[in-house]
Protein backbone atom coordinates (compact mmCIF):
# COMPACT_ATOMS: atom_id res chain seq x y z
CA UNK A 1 0.00 0.00 0.00
CA UNK A 2 2.98 2.53 0.94
CA UNK A 3 4.32 3.89 -2.58
CA UNK A 4 7.40 5.66 -0.61
CA UNK A 5 10.43 3.51 0.69
CA UNK A 6 12.69 4.93 3.80
CA UNK A 7 16.14 3.53 4.17
CA UNK A 8 17.41 3.65 7.40
CA UNK A 9 20.78 2.86 8.51
CA UNK A 10 20.53 0.23 11.04
CA UNK A 11 23.69 -1.44 13.60
CA UNK A 12 24.08 -4.34 10.75
CA UNK A 13 23.96 -2.24 7.70
CA UNK A 14 20.53 -0.65 5.86
CA UNK A 15 17.44 -2.22 5.70
CA UNK A 16 14.53 -0.74 4.27
CA UNK A 17 11.67 0.60 6.22
CA UNK A 18 8.09 1.09 4.57
CA UNK A 19 6.61 4.89 4.45
CA UNK A 20 2.72 5.42 4.82
CA UNK A 21 1.07 6.49 2.32
CA UNK A 22 -0.06 10.96 2.54
CA UNK A 23 -2.80 10.46 5.45
CA UNK A 24 -4.82 12.12 8.19
CA UNK A 25 -4.61 10.57 11.26
CA UNK A 26 -8.14 10.94 13.12
CA UNK A 27 -8.88 10.68 16.78
CA UNK A 28 -11.93 10.71 18.25
CA UNK A 29 -11.81 11.34 22.00
CA UNK A 30 -9.20 13.53 21.44
CA UNK A 31 -9.85 15.58 24.78
CA UNK A 32 -9.03 12.24 26.71
CA UNK A 33 -5.12 11.51 28.36
CA UNK A 34 -4.90 8.33 26.03
CA UNK A 35 -4.02 11.13 22.74
CA UNK A 36 -1.83 13.34 24.66
CA UNK A 37 0.28 10.95 26.93
CA UNK A 38 0.37 8.08 24.29
CA UNK A 39 -0.59 8.25 20.87
CA UNK A 40 0.50 11.81 19.98
CA UNK A 41 3.77 11.30 21.86
CA UNK A 42 3.87 7.82 19.54
CA UNK A 43 3.27 9.61 16.02
CA UNK A 44 5.88 12.13 16.96
CA UNK A 45 8.40 9.17 17.37
CA UNK A 46 7.87 8.08 13.90
CA UNK A 47 8.06 11.20 12.99
CA UNK A 48 11.83 11.62 14.27
CA UNK A 49 13.01 8.20 12.88
CA UNK A 50 11.36 10.13 9.44
CA UNK A 51 8.44 7.14 9.32
CA UNK A 52 5.76 9.42 8.63
CA UNK A 53 4.88 10.63 4.94
CA UNK A 54 5.92 14.16 4.10
CA UNK A 55 1.77 14.83 3.73
CA UNK A 56 0.48 13.87 7.01
CA UNK A 57 -1.79 15.62 9.20
CA UNK A 58 -3.59 14.64 12.74
CA UNK A 59 -7.01 15.86 13.75
CA UNK A 60 -8.58 15.51 17.02
CA UNK A 61 -12.47 15.11 17.57
CA UNK A 62 -14.00 15.13 20.76
CA UNK A 63 -17.39 16.91 22.16
CA UNK A 64 -16.29 19.63 23.72
CA UNK A 65 -14.76 22.55 22.06
CA UNK A 66 -11.00 23.31 22.94
CA UNK A 67 -9.57 24.01 19.59
CA UNK A 68 -7.72 27.55 21.25
CA UNK A 69 -5.72 24.83 23.70
CA UNK A 70 -5.33 21.71 21.63
CA UNK A 71 -2.37 21.69 20.25
CA UNK A 72 -0.84 23.44 23.13
CA UNK A 73 -1.64 20.74 25.50
CA UNK A 74 -0.26 18.04 22.52
CA UNK A 75 2.66 19.95 22.03
CA UNK A 76 3.18 19.87 26.27
CA UNK A 77 1.99 15.80 26.38
CA UNK A 78 4.79 15.03 23.55
CA UNK A 79 7.60 16.55 25.37
CA UNK A 80 6.47 15.26 28.72
CA UNK A 81 5.31 11.96 28.06
CA UNK A 82 7.51 11.07 25.11
CA UNK A 83 10.79 12.66 26.20
CA UNK A 84 11.11 14.59 23.68
CA UNK A 85 12.77 18.40 24.07
CA UNK A 86 11.22 21.28 23.28
CA UNK A 87 14.03 22.35 20.99
CA UNK A 88 13.82 19.45 18.75
CA UNK A 89 14.15 20.80 15.18
CA UNK A 90 11.31 18.96 13.83
CA UNK A 91 8.46 19.34 16.37
CA UNK A 92 7.51 23.04 15.14
CA UNK A 93 7.13 21.76 11.70
CA UNK A 94 4.82 18.61 13.17
CA UNK A 95 2.69 20.66 15.62
CA UNK A 96 1.27 22.78 12.34
CA UNK A 97 -0.01 19.71 11.10
CA UNK A 98 -2.21 19.31 14.54
CA UNK A 99 -5.97 20.47 14.35
CA UNK A 100 -8.77 19.91 15.86
CA UNK A 101 -13.12 19.68 15.36
CA UNK A 102 -15.34 19.76 17.90
CA UNK A 103 -18.57 18.05 17.35
CA UNK A 104 -20.89 15.19 19.43
CA UNK A 105 -20.83 11.85 18.01
CA UNK A 106 -24.27 11.26 17.51
CA UNK A 107 -24.87 14.40 15.55
CA UNK A 108 -24.85 13.72 11.38
CA UNK A 109 -24.34 17.28 10.67
CA UNK A 110 -21.61 17.59 12.65
CA UNK A 111 -19.99 13.92 10.69
CA UNK A 112 -20.82 16.20 7.97
CA UNK A 113 -19.08 18.97 8.66
CA UNK A 114 -16.12 16.77 9.43
CA UNK A 115 -16.10 15.43 5.95
CA UNK A 116 -15.46 19.20 4.58
CA UNK A 117 -13.20 20.08 7.54
CA UNK A 118 -10.70 16.77 6.58
CA UNK A 119 -11.38 17.56 2.49
CA UNK A 120 -10.29 21.02 3.10
CA UNK A 121 -6.98 19.48 4.89
CA UNK A 122 -6.67 17.18 1.84
CA UNK A 123 -6.51 20.40 -0.08
CA UNK A 124 -3.80 22.23 2.02
CA UNK A 125 -1.29 19.19 2.85
CA UNK A 126 -2.12 17.05 -0.17
CA UNK A 127 -3.01 14.10 1.97
CA UNK A 128 -4.76 12.81 -0.71
CA UNK A 129 -8.34 11.27 0.58
CA UNK A 130 -6.32 8.87 2.97
CA UNK A 131 -7.77 8.39 6.42
CA UNK A 132 -6.47 6.51 9.74
CA UNK A 133 -9.56 6.77 12.01
CA UNK A 134 -8.81 6.48 15.86
CA UNK A 135 -11.73 5.45 18.17
CA UNK A 136 -10.08 6.34 22.02
CA UNK A 137 -13.64 6.27 22.98
CA UNK A 138 -15.74 4.38 25.41
CA UNK A 139 -17.23 1.32 24.07
CA UNK A 140 -20.98 2.53 23.38
CA UNK A 141 -19.91 4.67 20.96
CA UNK A 142 -18.07 2.26 18.41
CA UNK A 143 -21.09 0.89 16.45
CA UNK A 144 -22.12 4.13 16.12
CA UNK A 145 -19.29 6.57 15.28
CA UNK A 146 -17.84 3.67 12.67
CA UNK A 147 -21.96 3.87 11.40
CA UNK A 148 -22.07 7.60 11.03
CA UNK A 149 -18.57 7.90 9.57
CA UNK A 150 -19.39 5.11 6.45
CA UNK A 151 -23.11 7.40 5.65
CA UNK A 152 -21.03 10.00 5.10
CA UNK A 153 -19.06 8.02 2.69
CA UNK A 154 -15.95 8.57 4.86
CA UNK A 155 -15.38 5.08 5.33
CA UNK A 156 -15.57 4.19 1.48
CA UNK A 157 -13.45 6.07 -0.69
CA UNK A 158 -12.90 5.98 -3.99
CA UNK A 159 -9.58 4.26 -4.64
CA UNK A 160 -6.92 4.65 -4.55
CA UNK A 161 -7.71 6.57 -1.34
CA UNK A 162 -8.09 4.00 1.63
CA UNK A 163 -9.67 4.52 5.50
CA UNK A 164 -8.84 2.11 8.13
CA UNK A 165 -10.29 2.31 11.27
CA UNK A 166 -8.54 1.47 14.43
CA UNK A 167 -11.02 0.33 17.71
CA UNK A 168 -9.67 0.36 21.33
CA UNK A 169 -10.27 -2.32 23.68
CA UNK A 170 -12.51 -3.57 25.63
CA UNK A 171 -14.16 -4.94 22.22
CA UNK A 172 -17.22 -6.48 24.21
CA UNK A 173 -17.94 -7.80 27.45
CA UNK A 174 -18.81 -11.46 26.65
CA UNK A 175 -19.12 -13.71 23.60
CA UNK A 176 -22.66 -12.66 22.60
CA UNK A 177 -21.88 -8.73 22.97
CA UNK A 178 -18.14 -9.34 20.62
CA UNK A 179 -20.58 -10.93 18.46
CA UNK A 180 -23.39 -8.30 17.97
CA UNK A 181 -20.60 -5.73 17.87
CA UNK A 182 -18.72 -7.11 15.42
CA UNK A 183 -22.05 -7.87 13.09
CA UNK A 184 -22.34 -4.01 14.04
CA UNK A 185 -19.20 -3.31 12.33
CA UNK A 186 -18.44 -5.28 9.95
CA UNK A 187 -21.57 -4.09 8.06
CA UNK A 188 -20.26 -0.62 7.60
CA UNK A 189 -16.47 -1.80 6.96
CA UNK A 190 -14.59 -4.64 5.54
CA UNK A 191 -12.70 -7.16 7.87
CA UNK A 192 -9.59 -5.64 6.33
CA UNK A 193 -10.04 -2.34 7.37
CA UNK A 194 -10.78 -3.02 10.79
CA UNK A 195 -7.72 -2.82 13.43
CA UNK A 196 -8.67 -3.97 17.06
CA UNK A 197 -6.07 -2.40 19.16
CA UNK A 198 -4.13 -4.50 22.14
CA UNK A 199 -1.12 -2.44 23.03
CA UNK A 200 0.67 -4.95 24.32
CA UNK A 201 1.33 -6.43 20.63
CA UNK A 202 2.64 -3.22 20.22
CA UNK A 203 5.91 -4.21 22.66
CA UNK A 204 9.14 -4.89 21.73
CA UNK A 205 9.27 -7.67 23.87
CA UNK A 206 6.24 -9.69 23.07
CA UNK A 207 6.89 -8.83 19.45
CA UNK A 208 10.66 -10.46 20.51
CA UNK A 209 8.67 -13.52 21.73
CA UNK A 210 8.22 -14.90 18.13
CA UNK A 211 11.79 -13.86 17.20
CA UNK A 212 13.15 -15.91 20.17
CA UNK A 213 11.36 -18.41 19.29
CA UNK A 214 11.67 -18.76 15.36
CA UNK A 215 15.44 -16.96 14.65
CA UNK A 216 17.03 -19.53 17.10
CA UNK A 217 17.80 -23.23 16.48
CA UNK A 218 19.01 -23.49 20.41
CA UNK A 219 15.08 -23.34 21.22
CA UNK A 220 12.91 -24.30 18.88
CA UNK A 221 13.49 -27.51 18.78
CA UNK A 222 13.07 -28.21 22.89
CA UNK A 223 9.84 -25.95 22.52
CA UNK A 224 7.33 -28.72 23.03
CA UNK A 225 5.64 -31.30 25.51
CA UNK A 226 8.72 -33.46 25.47
CA UNK A 227 10.95 -31.09 27.14
CA UNK A 228 8.54 -28.51 29.11
CA UNK A 229 7.17 -28.97 32.44
CA UNK A 230 4.35 -25.86 32.59
CA UNK A 231 4.13 -22.27 31.17
CA UNK A 232 3.31 -19.25 33.84
CA UNK A 233 2.18 -15.96 32.50
CA UNK A 234 1.49 -13.17 34.91
CA UNK A 235 0.55 -9.49 34.25
CA UNK A 236 0.84 -8.04 37.77
CA UNK A 237 -0.14 -4.60 38.77
CA UNK A 238 1.43 -2.66 42.05
CA UNK A 239 -1.24 -0.24 41.14
CA UNK A 240 -4.60 -0.06 42.45
CA UNK A 241 -7.66 0.88 39.86
CA UNK A 242 -6.54 4.89 39.88
CA UNK A 243 -9.77 6.32 40.07
CA UNK A 244 -11.35 4.14 37.29
CA UNK A 245 -13.96 2.47 39.97
CA UNK A 246 -17.03 2.63 37.33
CA UNK A 247 -15.33 1.36 34.47
CA UNK A 248 -13.61 -0.91 36.86
CA UNK A 249 -16.87 -2.46 38.48
CA UNK A 250 -17.95 -3.42 35.24
CA UNK A 251 -15.05 -5.14 33.91
CA UNK A 252 -13.05 -6.59 36.77
CA UNK A 253 -9.47 -8.35 36.38
CA UNK A 254 -10.81 -11.62 34.04
CA UNK A 255 -12.21 -8.84 30.80
CA UNK A 256 -9.53 -6.06 31.42
CA UNK A 257 -6.76 -8.31 31.23
CA UNK A 258 -6.77 -11.97 31.03
CA UNK A 259 -9.44 -12.34 27.58
CA UNK A 260 -6.89 -9.94 25.51
CA UNK A 261 -3.55 -9.05 26.89
CA UNK A 262 -2.63 -12.36 28.72
CA UNK A 263 -4.44 -14.40 25.87
CA UNK A 264 -2.35 -12.51 22.91
CA UNK A 265 1.13 -13.16 24.89
CA UNK A 266 -0.24 -16.83 24.89
CA UNK A 267 -0.31 -17.28 21.44
CA UNK A 268 2.99 -16.13 20.76
CA UNK A 269 4.29 -18.49 22.91
CA UNK A 270 2.25 -21.76 22.25
CA UNK A 271 1.67 -20.85 18.44
CA UNK A 272 3.21 -23.53 15.70
CA UNK A 273 5.30 -21.23 13.07
CA UNK A 274 3.70 -19.27 10.47
CA UNK A 275 4.02 -19.76 6.65
CA UNK A 276 5.15 -16.39 6.74
CA UNK A 277 4.75 -13.14 9.08
CA UNK A 278 2.04 -11.93 7.04
CA UNK A 279 -1.11 -10.97 8.71
CA UNK A 280 -3.26 -14.00 7.31
CA UNK A 281 -0.75 -16.51 8.13
CA UNK A 282 -0.09 -14.74 12.01
CA UNK A 283 -3.96 -14.40 12.93
CA UNK A 284 -4.28 -18.66 11.56
CA UNK A 285 -1.56 -19.49 14.05
CA UNK A 286 -2.92 -17.65 16.72
CA UNK A 287 -6.51 -18.63 16.04
CA UNK A 288 -5.30 -22.47 16.03
CA UNK A 289 -4.15 -22.19 19.64
CA UNK A 290 -7.06 -20.54 21.33
CA UNK A 291 -9.34 -22.93 19.25
CA UNK A 292 -7.44 -26.41 21.18
CA UNK A 293 -7.70 -24.77 24.23
CA UNK A 294 -10.03 -27.27 26.07
CA UNK A 295 -12.57 -25.87 28.09
CA UNK A 296 -11.56 -24.47 31.33
CA UNK A 297 -13.55 -26.03 34.61
CA UNK A 298 -14.77 -23.43 36.78
CA UNK A 299 -12.60 -25.12 39.40
CA UNK A 300 -9.29 -24.31 38.06
CA UNK A 301 -9.77 -20.70 38.07
CA UNK A 302 -9.33 -18.23 40.94
CA UNK A 303 -10.81 -14.87 41.72
CA UNK A 304 -9.79 -12.30 44.22
CA UNK A 305 -10.19 -8.85 45.68
CA UNK A 306 -7.46 -6.82 47.44
CA UNK A 307 -7.71 -5.23 51.27
CA UNK A 308 -5.99 -3.27 52.54
CA UNK A 309 -2.54 -3.21 53.04
CA UNK A 310 1.17 -1.86 51.87
CA UNK A 311 2.73 -1.93 48.46
CA UNK A 312 6.61 -0.91 48.91
CA UNK A 313 6.35 2.09 51.64
CA UNK A 314 2.76 2.68 50.73
CA UNK A 315 -0.02 1.94 52.68
CA UNK A 316 -2.78 0.99 50.57
CA UNK A 317 -6.72 1.07 51.11
CA UNK A 318 -8.94 -2.32 49.81
CA UNK A 319 -11.39 -2.10 46.59
CA UNK A 320 -14.13 -1.60 48.35
CA UNK A 321 -13.02 1.58 49.65
CA UNK A 322 -12.13 2.82 46.41
CA UNK A 323 -14.25 6.11 44.95
CA UNK A 324 -17.10 4.85 43.41
CA UNK A 325 -16.91 1.29 43.85
CA UNK A 326 -19.75 -0.30 45.42
CA UNK A 327 -18.76 -0.88 49.47
CA UNK A 328 -20.35 -4.45 48.66
CA UNK A 329 -18.17 -5.29 45.64
CA UNK A 330 -17.68 -8.56 43.96
CA UNK A 331 -15.64 -7.45 41.25
CA UNK A 332 -12.46 -9.35 40.99
CA UNK A 333 -8.91 -7.32 41.25
CA UNK A 334 -7.57 -11.10 40.88
CA UNK A 335 -7.83 -13.48 38.14
CA UNK A 336 -5.99 -16.88 37.83
CA UNK A 337 -6.50 -20.00 35.98
CA UNK A 338 -4.91 -23.37 34.36
CA UNK A 339 -5.43 -24.06 30.82
CA UNK A 340 -4.56 -27.17 28.98
CA UNK A 341 -4.34 -26.85 25.27
CA UNK A 342 -4.98 -29.85 23.40
CA UNK A 343 -2.82 -30.13 20.23
CA UNK A 344 0.78 -32.56 19.35
CA UNK A 345 2.71 -29.82 21.06
CA UNK A 346 1.08 -28.88 24.01
CA UNK A 347 -1.04 -31.51 25.40
CA UNK A 348 -0.33 -32.64 28.61
CA UNK A 349 1.54 -29.06 29.37
CA UNK A 350 -0.15 -26.84 31.82
CA UNK A 351 -0.20 -23.40 31.28
CA UNK A 352 -0.83 -21.22 34.43
CA UNK A 353 -2.19 -17.66 33.93
CA UNK A 354 -2.83 -14.66 36.31
CA UNK A 355 -3.87 -11.12 36.61
CA UNK A 356 -4.12 -8.81 39.25
CA UNK A 357 -3.83 -5.16 40.92
CA UNK A 358 -2.59 -3.71 44.03
CA UNK A 359 -0.11 -7.05 43.62
CA UNK A 360 3.33 -7.01 45.63
CA UNK A 361 5.32 -5.31 42.33
CA UNK A 362 4.77 -3.75 38.54
CA UNK A 363 5.84 -6.99 36.46
CA UNK A 364 4.62 -9.15 33.13
CA UNK A 365 6.72 -12.22 32.61
CA UNK A 366 6.07 -15.78 30.42
CA UNK A 367 8.37 -18.51 32.48
CA UNK A 368 8.99 -21.63 30.95
CA UNK A 369 10.16 -24.66 33.34
CA UNK A 370 12.05 -26.88 31.39
CA UNK A 371 11.23 -30.73 32.66
CA UNK A 372 14.10 -32.13 34.65
CA UNK A 373 16.62 -35.07 33.07
CA UNK A 374 17.46 -38.18 35.35
CA UNK A 375 19.52 -36.49 37.97
CA UNK A 376 21.11 -39.74 39.54
CA UNK A 377 24.07 -38.56 39.11
CA UNK A 378 24.13 -35.80 41.44
CA UNK A 379 21.98 -36.80 44.11
CA UNK A 380 22.80 -35.43 47.40
CA UNK A 381 22.80 -37.36 51.02
CA UNK A 382 21.16 -34.25 51.93
CA UNK A 383 17.39 -34.34 51.96
CA UNK A 384 17.10 -30.42 51.33
CA UNK A 385 19.38 -30.10 47.94
CA UNK A 386 17.64 -30.42 44.87
CA UNK A 387 18.67 -29.60 41.73
CA UNK A 388 16.82 -26.96 40.39
CA UNK A 389 14.89 -27.43 36.61
CA UNK A 390 15.71 -24.79 33.88
CA UNK A 391 14.04 -22.00 33.31
CA UNK A 392 13.64 -19.34 31.05
CA UNK A 393 11.96 -16.01 31.80
CA UNK A 394 10.70 -13.44 29.24
CA UNK A 395 10.10 -10.52 30.99
CA UNK A 396 8.02 -7.99 29.07
CA UNK A 397 7.72 -5.08 31.62
CA UNK A 398 9.44 -3.68 33.13
CA UNK A 399 12.96 -4.12 33.31
CA UNK A 400 12.71 -6.02 29.74
CA UNK A 401 15.16 -8.97 29.21
CA UNK A 402 15.14 -12.77 28.83
CA UNK A 403 16.99 -14.74 31.45
CA UNK A 404 18.09 -18.66 31.58
CA UNK A 405 18.63 -20.52 34.92
CA UNK A 406 20.88 -23.62 34.36
CA UNK A 407 22.92 -25.45 36.44
CA UNK A 408 26.91 -25.04 37.50
CA UNK A 409 29.37 -26.87 39.26
CA UNK A 410 29.97 -25.41 42.43
CA UNK A 411 34.02 -25.14 43.03
CA UNK A 412 35.38 -27.59 45.31
CA UNK A 413 35.65 -30.83 46.20
CA UNK A 414 32.45 -32.22 46.17
CA UNK A 415 30.25 -32.21 43.26
CA UNK A 416 27.51 -29.81 44.12
CA UNK A 417 25.15 -28.40 41.43
CA UNK A 418 24.24 -24.71 41.79
CA UNK A 419 21.25 -22.90 39.47
CA UNK A 420 23.32 -19.61 37.86
CA UNK A 421 21.50 -17.11 35.56
CA UNK A 422 22.56 -15.82 32.08
CA UNK A 423 20.48 -12.41 31.61
CA UNK A 424 20.12 -10.46 28.26
CA UNK A 425 18.88 -6.65 29.14
CA UNK A 426 17.32 -4.45 26.42
CA UNK A 427 18.10 -1.14 28.03
CA UNK A 428 22.23 -2.39 28.53
CA UNK A 429 22.00 -4.23 24.60
CA UNK A 430 20.47 -1.36 22.65
CA UNK A 431 19.69 1.72 24.80
CA UNK A 432 16.48 2.73 26.95
CA UNK A 433 13.60 3.80 24.59
CA UNK A 434 10.91 6.81 24.89
CA UNK A 435 8.81 4.39 22.77
CA UNK A 436 5.62 3.56 24.10
CA UNK A 437 4.48 0.78 21.89
CA UNK A 438 1.88 2.60 19.86
CA UNK A 439 4.49 4.08 17.17
CA UNK A 440 4.64 0.38 15.95
CA UNK A 441 0.65 -0.37 15.66
CA UNK A 442 -0.02 3.23 14.46
CA UNK A 443 2.39 2.80 11.86
CA UNK A 444 0.95 -0.47 10.82
CA UNK A 445 -2.55 0.48 10.77
CA UNK A 446 -1.39 2.98 8.40
CA UNK A 447 0.36 0.14 6.17
CA UNK A 448 -2.48 -1.76 6.51
CA UNK A 449 -0.60 -4.26 8.16
CA UNK A 450 -2.83 -6.49 10.44
CA UNK A 451 -0.36 -8.99 11.85
CA UNK A 452 -1.02 -7.40 15.06
CA UNK A 453 -3.93 -6.66 15.37
CA UNK A 454 -6.82 -8.70 16.62
CA UNK A 455 -9.11 -10.48 14.43
CA UNK A 456 -13.28 -10.65 15.20
CA UNK A 457 -12.57 -14.71 14.92
CA UNK A 458 -9.67 -14.24 17.52
CA UNK A 459 -11.55 -11.98 19.58
CA UNK A 460 -14.81 -14.34 19.47
CA UNK A 461 -12.61 -17.90 20.46
CA UNK A 462 -11.06 -15.91 23.23
CA UNK A 463 -14.26 -14.87 25.20
CA UNK A 464 -15.96 -17.98 23.85
CA UNK A 465 -12.92 -19.46 26.69
CA UNK A 466 -13.92 -16.94 29.13
CA UNK A 467 -17.42 -16.59 29.19
CA UNK A 468 -18.41 -19.86 30.76
CA UNK A 469 -16.04 -18.79 33.39
CA UNK A 470 -17.82 -15.01 34.08
CA UNK A 471 -21.12 -17.34 33.65
CA UNK A 472 -20.32 -19.17 36.77
CA UNK A 473 -18.91 -16.94 38.67
CA UNK A 474 -21.76 -14.75 38.73
CA UNK A 475 -24.08 -17.20 39.65
CA UNK A 476 -21.65 -18.49 42.48
CA UNK A 477 -21.21 -14.65 44.16
CA UNK A 478 -17.72 -14.91 46.25
CA UNK A 479 -18.43 -15.31 50.13
CA UNK A 480 -14.45 -14.39 50.87
CA UNK A 481 -14.07 -11.26 49.35
CA UNK A 482 -11.64 -9.09 50.47
CA UNK A 483 -9.27 -11.98 50.17
CA UNK A 484 -6.03 -10.94 49.77
CA UNK A 485 -4.35 -8.17 51.08
CA UNK A 486 -2.50 -5.29 48.89
CA UNK A 487 0.94 -5.71 48.31
CA UNK A 488 0.69 -9.95 48.35
CA UNK A 489 0.81 -12.05 45.41
CA UNK A 490 -2.72 -12.16 45.71
CA UNK A 491 -5.24 -14.99 47.35
CA UNK A 492 -3.83 -18.15 48.95
CA UNK A 493 -6.35 -20.27 46.69
CA UNK A 494 -4.03 -19.11 43.42
CA UNK A 495 -1.16 -21.03 45.35
CA UNK A 496 -3.42 -23.88 46.08
CA UNK A 497 -4.36 -24.15 42.18
CA UNK A 498 -0.69 -25.10 41.72
CA UNK A 499 -0.01 -26.69 44.61
CA UNK A 500 -2.60 -29.59 43.75
CA UNK A 501 -0.53 -30.06 40.57
CA UNK A 502 2.38 -30.36 42.68
CA UNK A 503 3.86 -26.85 41.62
CA UNK A 504 4.12 -23.56 42.44
CA UNK A 505 4.25 -20.40 40.96
CA UNK A 506 7.87 -19.35 40.12
CA UNK A 507 9.74 -16.57 42.04
CA UNK A 508 9.54 -13.14 40.20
Amino acid sequence: MADEVHVAQTGVGKKQERIPDPCIVVIFGASGDLTKRKLLPALFHLEQQGLLPEKFSVVGVARRDISATFAADMQDGIEKFGGVDASDPKLKGFMERVEYFATNFDDDAGYAKLKDFLAGIDQKNGTKGNRLFYLAVAPEYFADITQRLSKQGMTNPEAPSWAHVIIEKPFGTDLDSARKLNDEINAVLKEEQIFRIDHYLGKETVQNILVFRFANALFEPIWNRNYIDHVEITAAESIGIEGRGPFYEQAGALRDVLQNHVMEVLSFVAMEPPDSFDASSVRTEKLKVWRAIEPIPVEDTVRGQYGPGKVGDEQAIGYRQEDRVNPESTTETYAAMKLQIENWRWAGVPIYIRAGKRLAKRVTEVTVIFKQPPLHLFKSNDPNVTVEPNVLKLRIQPDEGIMLTFGAKVPGPTTNVKPVVMDFSYADSFGKSSANGYERLLLDAMLGDGTLFAHRDGVEATWALMTPILEAWAKNPPTDFPNYPAGSWGPEAADALLRKDGRKWHKL
